[in-house]
């Protein structure tokens, strides 16, 4: 079942400022669906755009059956929203947020109260139950954010950027509780992040927007194989020139720019080739598997040298 369609989207600011500029997509029911991309790509508009908060300038957006414009107050009982901004309130625990959010949503005080003790458990926050959230820390308060939106058992869940400003140890935790809201539940989430890692991780599917367009879409291992290498070179520091050194490597595969060094798009046999040269002259290189940060700059960096250029 198609749980969110999108089809030639767009939402124009002022005469031509265009923050999504045609964007189709759809995304299956009991999956995770990431969008990536850097600030200003345009994954928020488009979660507004879905979540009903902001109207599209032109296209259609259908989610779990129902369009955004004509019929926005049935999505909204359907579906819960982590925005990017959000915070909880400093001076209420997280028992008390729940039920309150449960109760402005609509659902009777004594389920509420049922749901919110469940959520708790469910999410290890029983131990911070009467704990205002002044007290919490931002690991714990982003994830009473995100039991708020669980506890309504909703069949869509949009996540804004859900684990930035988060530690290691904090961001992993919220990926544990996205995958058992999909695996356990069955429910489906909107995902948008930009960070690397995290959509690698999580996605069932994904897609990378730039400027308002999607510029791969697909599995994370689809996404990959756009680069038609297996394996990734990073050369620390030129050899001569990086020109030179661009020039040098070129056989191997595709070569791009990583700062004062070089990032070689190769095969396994080419990363050996390269390695054992760059050893040889002194020159500190590393290698592994290609990851979705290599397709974002191939893909990204690109569009951006070329619209400069234009």
């Amino acid at each position: 079942m198609k749980v969110l369609e999108a089809r030639d989207l767009y939402k124009i600011y002022g005469t031509n400022i265009r923050a999504l500029d045609g964007i189709s997509l759809s995304v299956e029911g009991g999956t995770v669906f990431g969008l990536l991309g850097p600030n200003g790509a345009g994954k928020t508009t488009f979660v507004r755009i879905v979540a009903t908060q902001l109207l599209p300038s032109s296209g259609r957006v259908s989610v779990l059956g129902y369009d955004v414009v004509s019929q926005p107050t049935l999505i909204r009982r359907r579906i819960a929203v982590v925005p990017q901004e959000g915070r909880p309130l400093s001076l209420q625990t997280p028992y008390e947020h729940i039920v309150t959010y449960l109760v402005v949503r609509g659902i009777d005080f004594s389920e509420a109260k049922k749901r919110a003790e469940s959520t708790l458990s469910e999410l290890n926050l029983q131990a911070y139950r009467n704990t205002i959230c002044a007290n919490l820390s931002g690991g714990l308060r982003q994830r009473v954010l995100i039991a708020m939106a669980m506890s309504t058992d909703s069949d869509l869940l949009v996540l804004d950027e859900p684990t930035i400003g988060l530690d290691p140890v904090a961001r992993v935790d919220v990926w544990n509780l996205i995958r058992d809201y999909v695996i356990d539940g069955g429910k489906t989430i909107l995902l948008t992040t930009h960070y690397m890692e995290e959509a690698e991780s999580l996605s069932d599917r994904l897609a990378i927007v730039n400027r308002g367009r999607i510029v791969a879409e697909g599995t994370v291992t689809e996404i990959r194989s756009r680069l038609g290498a297996t394996h990734v070179v990073l050369v620390k520091k030129s050899m001569t020139t990086q020109q030179d050194a661009e020039v040098e490597f070129a056989r191997y595969g595709r070569v791009l720019r990583a700062g004062a060094g070089i990032r070689v798009l190769t095969s396994q046999s080419g990363a050996s080739e390269i390695a054992s040269l760059c050893l040889k002259k002194n020159v500190e290189v590393s290698i592994r598997q290609v990851n979705l940060e290599d397709v974002f700059i191939s893909e990204v960096g690109e569009q951006i040298d070329a619209e400069q250029a234009a």
